[in-house]
């Protein structure tokens, strides 16, 4: 004898409230996808909206669904109508994200009650592997659990999409963007919108711009973690960066090399004119662990060392030394695949490095709403 149609009505409408739009990452039945559905002799029909047509991951929407659905006893098939929301429906799906009244965008990292720990991770100049470390650090800090974004802000190099292993394109809903995902980290990258290998040849305004539409156009949802890649030096997005978030926190990427050090020094020491804090600094390509055990310092050694010390001396705190990557050839690798190597082999030593940087970050920031922040403010004396 079979269940009652309102009891296995109940149990579809429970089994797609399971189901999260693999975007959004929010259930189908909160966002109105479902416009509904019919169960006839054990085969259910949804009818589903489609935020706009040709949805790249309409092929996971289906597998989720059937899955979830096929679950209930008595149900022997599924069939899923896909529509696409009309400009009503989704404006109304952007008010259910963005907020009622929340006609502009804004950049809710730089909101007070923001809990987002938002890292720039900077280098003096190029060649330092500073994308790599991004890429890996944003892979072992979703892997951990975190909800993790990363900005390709290097708008002129941009490698994470490629690094990160990312093959799809940003979805837009109305006025807000969709990032991609890969291996549980949401991405934005200028080369998304770029035909092919396009050089983007910007001034400063545009990148300012460019940088704003990433922060405040992009929907990111409930971030724990959010990394930018920034480019080499202290030009225009590193001053852009500190005017649009100036919570952001700066991690110094560097090699042992002495000059590179050098040049480093200046990219940390910016904190001092954008009054932002410095969380630390990696050194990268340490060394080259040979067969035979020892190591080659291929470029030097204590540069990493040397940068936090005088950037502690600088800033007037303590700025350490988080970590010292390994120089090895299958962080290259794993990079050119999209499969980071903290992934990829998670034993090398080059990952159990970046891991243990990631460990030291892996810190949601504390909302200070309503928090007293120990100040003391001296009596007028008369």
């Amino acid at each position: 004898m079979s269940a009652p149609a309102s009891t296995i009505e109940d149990a579809i409408q429970a089994a797609l409230a399971t189901v999260d739009d693999p975007e959004i990452r929010r259930p189908i039945t909160d966002l109105g996808m479902v416009q509904g559905f019919t169960v006839v002799d054990g085969l259910v029909k949804v009818d589903l909206l489609l935020t706009v047509a040709g949805c790249p991951l309409r092929d996971k929407l289906n597998a989720d669904i059937t899955a979830a659905v096929t679950g209930i006893p008595g149900i022997t098939g599924v069939e899923i109508n896909f529509g696409v929301m009309n400009e009503e429906q989704r404006k109304a799906l952007q008010s259910t994200l963005r907020g009622p009244g929340a006609a502009e965008p804004v950049i809710p990292f730089a909101q007070p009650g923001s809990r987002t720990r938002v890292y720039a991770v900077a280098s003096g100049k190029g060649g330092v592997g500073k994308s790599s470390v991004t890429v890996n650090l944003a892979a072992a800090l979703a892997r951990r659990g975190l909800s993790v974004g990363v900005i390709d802000a290097d708008i002129y190099g941009h490698s994470v999409p490629r690094m990160l292993g990312v093959e799809n394109k940003p979805t837009r809903v109305e006025d807000m963007i969709m990032p991609p995902q890969s291996h549980g980290v949401k991405v934005i990258s200028i080369g998304m919108f770029t035909a092919g290998n396009a050089a983007v040849v910007w001034r400063g305004p545009m990148l300012h711009r460019a940088l704003q539409q990433f922060l405040a156009d992009v929907y990111w949802g409930d971030l724990d973690v959010l990394l930018l890649d920034l480019p080499p030096g202290t030009g225009d997005v590193a001053i852009s960066l500190a005017q649009l978030l100036p919570n952001a926190e700066i991690l110094v990427v560097t090699t042992p090399q002495a000059a590179a050090a050098e040049v480093a020094e200046r990219a940390g020491a910016i904190a001092l004119q954008t009054h932002q804090r410095l969380v630390g600094v990696v050194e990268n390509m340490s060394w080259l662990e040979l067969p035979d055990g020892s190591r080659m310092e291929v470029f030097g050694a204590g540069g990493g060392q040397a940068v936090a010390e005088s950037l502690t001396q600088t800033v007037g705190a303590r700025v350490p030394l988080l970590g010292q990557i390994p120089l090895d050839t299958r962080v290259r690798e794993a990079g050119d695949a999209g499969n980071p190597i903290v992934l990829a082999e998670p034993e090398a030593p080059a990952a159990k490095a970046l891991d243990g940087v990631a460990d030291k970050l892996a810190v949601r920031r504390e909302s200070l709403v309503g928090k007293p922040l120990g100040l003391m403010v001296n009596a007028k004396r008369g």
